[in-house]
């Protein structure tokens, strides 16, 4: 996949076609992979390669996915790729009207209930990876006293710092250095509260 950048959702529809459970799925999937066909997906999600074939065809739709060069002779196949690096959703866009709002309410709770899944399995599976690796992951919680601007400054600060080991962990596996270099999913949130 060629650098796009990162899409900004800011529609209903498009964040609706995104925020079904299976699409999600599916769109992490091919996130990670690059690109795929809908039977490399069905067997990493547990599903029919009709009913994949159907949610990967929604995600066109909404420009989330795109259909990628065919990689192998059997012209069946029918390879997807993600359309952009990824994308980003801003509360703030879906603010004007109850109804968009409250869609991207159940779309973060959808998105975060499969994260803290994702590192479940982890946490299940932690046995099964070495040593040197469950003493990298870091698990931690910081109690902080910020102003919504530190916060704000906070947050670009950290995104800044995962694009530049994203940057290099891609360029170093473009390189040939594959070695020990495994999927990595960070999740970070950060918010208000009141005791």
């Amino acid at each position: 996949m060629t650098d796009k950048g990162s899409r900004s959702i800011t529609d209903v529809g498009t964040l609706k076609a995104l925020a079904h459970p299976l699409r999600m799925k599916l769109y992490r999937a091919l996130c990670v992979a690059d690109m795929a066909t809908a039977s490399h997906l069905a067997d990493q999600v547990d599903e029919a390669v009709s009913l994949v074939s159907y949610h990967l065809r929604k995600l066109a739709e909404r420009g989330l996915i795109e259909e990628a060069e065919p990689q192998s002779a059997d012209g069946r196949e029918r390879w997807w790729q993600p359309s952009s690096e990824g994308v980003s959703i801003r509360g703030t866009d879906f603010r004007d009207a109850p109804e968009k709002a409250a869609v991207h309410l159940a779309a973060t709770r959808l998105f975060h209930d499969q994260r803290a899944d994702l590192y479940r399995r982890y946490l299940d599976e932690r046995a099964t990876w070495s040593a040197e690796w469950n003493a990298a992951v870091p698990d931690s919680e910081s109690l902080l006293r910020l102003t919504a601007a530190e916060l704000a400054e906070l947050q670009q600060e950290l995104l800044s710092l995962v694009r530049k080991y994203d940057e290099r962990g891609r360029s170093a596996e473009a390189a040939g250095e594959t070695e020990g270099r495994e999927h990595v999913a960070l999740h970070v949130s950060g918010f208000p509260f009141r005791v």
